[in-house]
């Protein structure tokens, strides 16, 4: 499922309709600090790819407790799918400064620590964390931060 998330982040960042600044990949949510001429466009047509992706993965798979996770989550109302990976909506914030940007990238980088999951942010092998100290890009390249 990682994988499926940074190959669909790879192809909208080259792709041109993403920029990536920062991002954190975990086992049931991901965060990410991004820029776009149709943010809400591309982060639907990110949402929708590695959906499908993912729960065609999880059927072949035969994974009946994700599947079953999965059709709960589904709301009543909708009739087109059995099962729902992402939450309705994104939540978008405009960051205005370059102390608010620094302030986000190390809330998304301390994620995997706050829930202990590891004790140093560059050990979370899905995260920008190693790009910005490690200048480690081999996961998912970034765009540079331009102020």
């Amino acid at each position: 499922m990682f994988e499926i998330a940074v190959e669909s982040l790879h192809f909208l960042r080259h792709d041109g309709l993403f920029r990536l600044y920062a991002y954190v990949i975990l086992e049931n949510h991901l965060h990410m600090i991004a820029a776009s001429e149709e943010l809400s466009k591309n982060t639907g047509r990110f949402k929708s790819y590695t959906a499908r992706r993912i729960i065609d993965s999880t059927l072949l798979e035969k994974n009946t407790w994700l599947l079953n996770q999965l059709q709960e989550e589904k709301k009543s109302f909708k009739r087109d799918r059995a099962h729902q990976l992402w939450q309705e909506g994104f939540h978008p914030q405009r960051i205005q400064s370059e102390a608010m940007m620094r302030q986000k990238i190390e809330y998304i980088h301390y994620n995997p620590v706050r829930r202990g999951y590891v004790d140093d942010p560059v050990s979370w092998i899905y995260s920008s964390a190693r790009n910005f100290i490690n200048n480690d890009s081999s996961i998912l390249e970034l765009d540079p931060i331009i102020w």
